[in-house]
């Protein structure tokens, strides 16, 4: 068990390697280095401390209770943010024509199918939330 994790640490280098030597032959490398950079200061100068802030709020405002509301509200927002990452270029409509060409379809319905994946990861959260504080009150008054 001990060698599992050298080998495996070996196997992500020599993956990070091959696509290396793919990239490096790329005439667009050097876009591609600036696009990582911006996209490293973006995150860590201004998305860490914006979300870290807010995560930081929520533990100082919500309720002190035997079921922590903090992670019933953590996947969610979890969820919407990566899967607005994964969908913002259908959302606001960049290639749009190559879409249009690759499927036949136009990107009309990504922010409103966005929108209910969201709502529909909120509400689950939320029935979860709730069945584990009634769970929970059960729990004390069985007691």
């Amino acid at each position: 068990m001990r060698l599992v994790r050298p080998a495996v640490l070996l196997l992500c280098l020599a993956v990070a390697g091959y696509a290396a030597t793919i990239v490096l032959d790329d005439p667009g490398l050097p876009r591609m280095l600036v696009w990582f950079l911006a996209a490293v200061v973006l995150h860590d100068g201004g998305l860490v401390p914006l979300y870290s802030g807010a995560d930081r709020a929520l533990l100082a405002l919500a309720p002190r209770t035997r079921v922590p509301l903090v992670n019933h509200v953590r996947v969610p927002a979890l969820g919407a943010g990566l899967t607005l990452l994964l969908f913002l270029p259908g959302i606001i409509g960049q290639g749009g024509d190559a879409h249009l060409g690759a499927t036949g379809l136009d990107q009309q319905p990504y922010l409103g199918r966005w929108l209910l994946l969201v709502a529909a990861m909120a509400a689950v959260s939320a029935a979860v939330y709730a069945v584990r504080l009634l769970r929970a009150r059960s729990a004390v008054t069985t007691r």
